[in-house]
């Protein structure tokens, strides 16, 4: 294993402990031992950065455990390789469920609900306790700036972050939720003290999102080149099949204030949100880019070509190229086709990809097909064998699906009905919840995250075909991230080129969890290797791969760096236990201070067998730090205390 024990380190700890710890800097991102600039002279300018690990948390330390713990130390080799080290540590915007200031001089709540309309949904499940629902699971984050800004309240540089809340876990009676409210995002405007780079919450502003007929279940994001912010829309409601969804009819119900109102066609798609100066935000949701469990997007350099994470059993991996730069209101979709050799072994080769194309289309004639069409009209799908040789049996959502194409319906369906449609064109439909995608894009490489590696990928599992070319021997329940070579001069399946020099070309493993008995403290993943991973995004400064988990096997998630030259893994941050780790996000250089976002969510989520031994400890702890579990943090990994100006 190449993470470093901290204990190899504990002369180091104890010194940079009683040290001044400094914010990191984009273009030195390192900390002096004194109060002196770090870069008066041209050698002290940055070469390369390592994260020094930290220990997971255990009972000994039980509030360590119960909350966002960062011990993890940055170390700096500048040019004249001398090395500069300081101390991380976690900074809160706010607690879901906490009063903010939305700018104007009144307060709003932070994560909270609200229905088409724009009202607040209440929960009133407890008699005498009714309140507006807010969120516990804040999800992606974008941190960025604009040329030009004008909102009140900022002493210093004017920054923005993006927030989205992807749903709540229960309601006051202990009711699980999940799925039944619509999904809310809102703009932060920050400010950033020029001088030591800490961000101040200077205003929240929730972004209206009634023009596109509100949000389903929003997870991942991405900045985009462009400066906007990716949204996204998981595990579309099966739109044949919605009647049927209790959650879908009860999101229905809270959105619009009946059941049948929601359309499932306009959900699962692509949200964009575009920053105003004066801190509010505008929403747009894309139509073209497949109506798949998009989860994390990451848009290339061309400004055109976006890969696609796909959170789904019998998921696919996709690709969009817009028709323009810096606008993915239209374009071409594709999916990947799997040639032999597919491996979890990271020291295999891995299977080659070729690219089939779906179609082509522009997200306003794709709405217009959401909303005159009805699922019949596009094709008949049926979960018994009808014995009738012109239905083609596909495997959907890891169950069995007889399906049966309308004629003239391939564009409807390509963009409609994406993971059906993409079955029925010969795509291979075997992953098991594709979440995070970044990219490497000095190699030219990307990254995809597994989150587990079971059900659709092995041949005894829910879902599992022959066509997907995906086989592996045994479920590998703690995941694992793969990884592509990007090339251009590619072709799809009629010959025709594809028009990008970003297309993945291969599939193989990159660095894989590690199953176990449970250990003393519940563990069921090897704790000092990744498990479930989720949100990635990639330094190119720091030529560290960042990894936010997702897990049922880790008593705590955690988030890693992973140093792509020195291959070394290190684990930087632990979340409260039972919650996951999301909004990660990158910013190398935001006037000159570089940022780590990190949100977590659902905060005590006990998993049973997992949390066994801890939850006896730590539920009081975590009832204590978030609300009695009902909030989450929204915030950012920095040092600690901050005091100096990178430049």
């Amino acid at each position: 294993m190449n993470i470093t024990s901290i204990q190899q380190r504990r002369a180091l700890m104890k010194m940079i402990l009683g040290a001044p710890m400094l914010p990191l800097g984009a273009t030195g991102i390192a900390a002096a031992f004194s109060s002196k600039s770090l870069f008066a002279a041209q050698s002290d300018a940055y070469k390369s950065a390592e994260f020094i690990p930290m220990d997971a948390p255990s009972l000994s330390n039980p509030e360590a455990m119960a909350t966002t713990s960062v011990g993890s130390l940055l170390e700096i080799t500048t040019q004249n390789n001398l090395k500069k080290t300081y101390k991380l540590a976690y900074e809160p915007f706010f607690i879901t469920g906490d009063m903010v200031t939305d700018g104007n001089g009144g307060k709003v709540l932070a994560g909270g609900y609200v229905d088409i309309h724009n009202r607040p949904i209440m929960d009133t499940s407890v008699t005498g306790k009714e309140r507006q629902f807010f969120s516990d699971c804040p999800d992606g984050m974008s941190l960025l700036k604009l040329t030009k800004s004008n909102v009140k309240g900022v002493s210093g540089n004017t920054v923005f972050a993006v927030v989205q809340f992807e749903y709540t876990n229960s309601n006051q009676n202990g009711e699980k939720m999940y799925a039944q409210l619509p999904s809310q995002i809102a703009v932060l405007t920050l400010n950033q003290n020029p001088n030591n780079g800490k961000l101040s919450l200077v205003k929240y502003s929730p972004v209206n999102t009634a023009s596109s007929q509100g949000l389903w279940i929003t997870c991942g994001s991405s900045l985009s080149p462009w400066n906007t912010h990716l949204s996204s829309e998981e595990y579309e409601p099966d739109a044949p099949f919605a009647h049927e969804n209790s959650r879908f009819k009860s999101f229905s119900k809270n959105l619009y204030g009946n059941e049948t109102s929601a359309n499932p066609y306009n959900y699962g798609h692509l949200p964009e949100v575009t920053v105003n100066d004066d801190g509010t935000g505008t929403l747009v949701k894309h139509y073209c880019l497949g109506r798949i469990s998009h989860e994390l997007v990451e848009v290339m350099p061309d400004r055109k070509t976006v890969l696609m994470g796909d959170d789904y059993t019998n998921s696919g991996m996709f690709l969009f190229i817009a028709d323009k730069e810096e606008d993915l209101s239209s374009g071409t979709l594709y999916v990947a086709k799997l040639g032999d050799g597919f491996s979890i072994d990271p020291n295999d080769a891995g299977a080659k990809l070729s690219w089939i194309k779906l179609g082509h289309a522009s997200s306003n004639e794709i709405k217009k097909l959401a909303n005159t069409l009805k699922p019949s009209d596009i094709m008949t799908v049926l979960k018994t064998d009808p014995n009738d040789p012109s239905f083609t049996k596909i495997y959907y959502d890891g169950k069995v699906n007889w399906v049966k194409l309308n004629p003239g319906m391939e564009k409807a369906a390509a963009f409609l009905e994406t993971h059906r449609y993409a079955y029925l064109m010969g795509g291979s439909m075997g992953f098991s919840k594709m979440e995070g995608t970044t990219a490497n894009t000095r190699d030219k490489v990307a990254y995809f995250a597994l989150q587990n590696i079971q059900d659709s990928m092995t041949r005894s599992g829910k879902g599992w075909n022959a066509q997907s070319n995906i086989e592996v021997s045994k479920p590998l329940i703690a995941g694992g991230i793969m990884t592509s070579k990007l090339s251009g001069d590619q072709k799809d399946q009629s010959g025709s080129p594809i028009n990008s020099a970003w297309v993945p070309t291969t599939i193989s493993a990159f660095l894989v969890g590690e199953d176990i008995e449970q250990d003393p403290l519940g563990n069921l993943a090897n704790p000092n290797k990744i498990s479930n991973p989720d949100n990635l995004k990639f330094s190119e400064k720091l030529r560290t791969l960042f990894i936010g988990e997702d897990s049922s096997t880790h008593v705590n998630n955690f988030i890693w760096a992973y140093n792509v030259d020195t291959k070394k893994l290190s684990r930087i941050a632990s979340m409260p236990s039972g919650a996951e780790a999301t909004g990660l996000g990158v910013v190398d250089d935001l006037n000159g201070w570089m940022y780590i976002t990190t949100n977590f969510q659902h905060p005590g989520d006990w998993l049973g067998k997992l949390h066994n031994t801890v939850k006896p400890t730590l539920d009081p702890l975590i009832k204590k730090n978030y609300k009695d579990r009902f909030g989450a943090a929204v915030g950012y990994i920095t040092a600690a205390p901050l005091g100096i100006k990178i430049s």
